[in-house]
């Protein structure tokens, strides 16, 4: 008899195929758990400047959000470390219009990396570095890091007291598009 008969071999019962179907795919779970080992946290990384135009290493360093450019004009001087943080967080919404949100932030997020970003004394960036990498990956990074380069600069923030850091929350939803955590605080 060929091995496609379907008539000649006996099928058990629905609870038992159910129950040994159950019992294997339980066996599959317990022996990737076993084997799986816990994974430190990813050290704390330091994102250089993009690289000049022309340059070795300049395309494909930080892809650019998808939203159009929008020019933007000139901020103020920040008078305080909150209005500095609040108007940071404004600047990154007006200048990705299309790659953010203002809604109630959902229940369940799609990354949500933190940067701390260094600004020099006339308010543009001087460096970027990465607190926390999502889980889901380095893509929602990339954008975030992109978003904090295109909005700059910030303001003249010489007169604030040192340092002049702003650590960023980016809240990405399903879409891929953010929102500063410090405007669900406002």
């Amino acid at each position: 008899m060929p091995c496609t008969d379907k008539h000649s071999r006996a099928r058990a019962p629905w609870p038992a195929r159910a129950t040994a179907a159950a019992l294997a795919l339980g066996m599959a779970w317990l022996l990737v758990g076993c084997s799986s080992r816990a994974l430190a946290p990813a050290p704390a990384a330091i994102v250089p400047p993009p690289a000049a135009a022309g340059s070795p290493g300049a395309a494909g360093t930080v892809p650019a959000p998808a939203s159009r450019p929008v020019a933007l004009p000139a901020p103020p001087a920040p008078r305080n470390r909150l209005e500095l943080e609040v108007q940071f967080a404004q600047r990154l919404v007006q200048a990705h219009p299309d790659g953010t949100y203002l809604t109630r932030a959902p229940d369940r997020l799609m990354a949500i990396p933190v940067l701390e970003i260094e600004l020099n004394a006339d308010g543009s960036v001087r460096r970027i570095e990465v607190l926390r990498h999502p889980s889901t990956g380095d893509e929602a990074t990339r954008l975030a890091i992109a978003a904090v380069r295109r909005a700059a600069p910030y303001g003249d923030v010489s007169r604030l007291p040192r340092p002049w850091k702003v650590v960023e929350t980016f809240l990405f939803n399903d879409e891929m598009r953010f929102k500063p955590r410090i405007l669900d605080l406002q």
